[in-house]
Formats: structure tokens, sequence, C-alpha cells
């Protein structure tokens, strides 16, 4: 059985199993207690602290190999000018 709202199907229930929940009826939340409170903010401070120590480390790689770059971008230059390019003639078969 397919339970339609609008033109998409909402749910698609097996055969002979009923809905027991009518559509846009919400369950209550589940009251939490102070301890799962705070140890809910322990583990986002633990995970705020490792993301940020994540980002840093990426954020001075970035910056590293920048720099790198950029030496060898100014040794390239103060080397000389590049050669110049020559263009192939092409062939025209008149």
């Amino acid at each position: 059985m397919i339970v339609m709202i609008g033109i998409r199907p909402l749910v698609e229930l097996a055969e002979g199993e009923e809905m027991t929940k009518t559509p846009g009826e919400v369950q209550p939340p589940k009251q939490i207690t102070k301890a799962e409170r705070d140890a809910r903010k322990a583990f986002r401070q633990v995970d705020a602290k490792k993301a940020m120590t994540e980002h840093e480390i990426a954020q001075k790689a970035f910056s590293n190999n920048r720099e790198r770059l950029k030496a060898e971008r100014l040794v390239r230059e103060a080397a000389g000018p590049p050669p110049p390019k020559t263009k192939a003639s092409k062939a025209k078969g008149k």
C-alpha cells in the first residue's frame, strides 16, 4: 500500500501493514535528563576543538604550499623570461 500526499508517495507500506499514525501526527520529543544534556555539551565541545584543530592543520598546509609555490615562481621569474612560443604554421592544402 502506498500512502499518497499530493502527487508523491509519502510512505510505502508492505501489503497488509497499517499506519498507526495519521499523516501530520508527530510524537512529542523525548525529555532528556540534565546528565544527558551535560554529556552532549561535553561531546560537542570536544568535537568542536577537534574540528578547529583539523581546520588549522589544513590552513597551515595550504599556506606552506602557497609560500613554496610562490618562492618557486619568483626563482623562475628571476632566472629570465621564458623562451617565446612559436606558432606552428598550418599547412593549407589548396
